[in-house]
């Protein structure tokens, strides 16, 4: 039995646990509903649209991507400009050919940009002198419907936006995908609350990276991607930049799809790992707080039911079932079992070592890698 000063202890974190899930559920902007909303009607014009996409070493995935996106159904002008970032393999051979596509070669990086912003950036070059209305900003492992363009043109024109993005589906096929996958999605609109985002009373601002369509005035008002050159995570940076001067929106959908495989447990924390200590700026008090913040909330209420109070294992239960609610509607979004819901707090851990991970990784010198580059690295 624990002392009455632990149990007081003990029923005081329970209740700040079980306060603190109240909140996420009812004040944090609904971002656990996770749904693919109706889209608008794209009415009247069909503005020019070029889509910009960096690639490096993307052989496995590239091919199917580019087709997806020569092959939109949309009749106003549009065009692909497929950026090769110095890959080693055979992405360009596997781009193929199509009159709707151009593919280019990136020049030697400079300092102080990240390899992906400077592709970007390439292709930026060539795709601005179409002048295009919207540029389509995406990724090269990205299989999108033939109706993305449509879609998102009409989500932009009808909320006025100028920047929409998408949270794609993320392949969720390996065990580690099915495990790890649903909860990665949760996290960020945990972060980055659709609704909050869209919200001209909300600071907050948040972006997909693997599917933005930007207004290109837009885009020049805030003096194009050299403003992001150097960030790591360049769609959120991006996103911030666009609406302090605008208005921006964030959806998810199932119809544009990541076949980026992520075959074991290690692959996945090396792709959080990456970018996770950077999302806290580099801050040691900023990761105490978050270990602590995440420790009270999904670790602490299972162990609570250990305790031998009532009161405790009450709020232990009370607790961890609103964290089960909470991740059902993403569950339901990729088609995967309720039974993951309970897991939600050992998940939960994985993702907190990680985040320790990312900041040894910097600190040590080592940074986040991607494609054979060093990113993040503490200089």
């Amino acid at each position: 039995m624990l002392s009455t000063v632990l149990v007081q202890i003990v029923l005081a974190l329970g209740a700040a646990s079980a306060a603190a899930w109240i909140y996420l559920l009812i004040f944090r902007g609904g971002f656990w509903r996770v749904r693919e909303e109706t889209d608008p009607a794209l009415a009247g014009s069909t503005p020019s649209v070029a889509a910009v996409v960096p690639a490096r070493n993307e052989e496995a995935v590239v091919g199917r991507a580019i087709e997806s996106l020569v092959k939109q159904e949309y009749a106003g002008p549009y065009h692909v400009f497929l950026v090769d970032d110095h890959s080693s393999d055979q992405t360009i051979k596997t781009a193929g050919v199509h009159e709707r596509l151009t593919v280019l070669q990136a020049g030697p990086m400079p300092a102080g940009w990240t390899g992906k912003l400077w592709a970007v950036s390439e292709g930026l070059k060539r795709a601005m002198a179409l002048a295009p209305d919207y540029i389509l900003l995406t990724d090269a492992d990205i299989v999108h419907s033939q109706a993305t363009i449509t879609r998102l043109l009409a989500r932009a024109q009808t909320g006025n936006f100028d920047l929409v993005s998408w949270m794609v589906k993320l392949r969720c096929e390996t065990l580690a995908e099915r495990a790890l996958i649903p909860a990665f999605v949760l996290f960020f609109f945990m972060l980055y609350p659709p609704s909050w985002i869209a919200s001209p009373r909300r600071r907050t601002a948040g972006a997909a990276g693997g599917c933005m369509l930007i207004r290109r005035t837009a885009l020049e008002r805030i003096g194009g991607v050299e403003a992001i050159r150097s960030e790591v995570i360049d769609d959120c940076a991006l996103a911030r930049l666009v609406k302090a001067h605008g208005s921006i929106w964030l959806g998810a959908t199932h119809t544009a799809q990541s076949i980026r495989a992520y075959d074991t447990f290690s692959e996945i924390a090396r792709m959080i790992s990456r970018s996770a200590f950077t999302q806290l700026r580099h801050s040691g008090l900023l990761l105490a707080g978050t270990l602590i913040g995440m420790a009270l909330i999904y670790v602490l209420p299972p162990l609570l039911l250990f305790t031998g109070d009532s009161r405790a294992i009450a709020f232990g239960l009370t607790t961890w079932a609103l964290m089960t609610i909470s991740y059902l509607p993403i569950l339901r979004f990729y088609s995967r079992s309720f039974v993951w819901a309970p897991a939600l707090p050992l998940i939960a851990i994985f993702y907190l070592g990680t985040t320790l991970q990312s900041a040894f990784n910097y600190w040590s010198g080592k940074g986040g890698q991607w494609k054979g580059r060093i990113q993040d690295a503490r200089r």
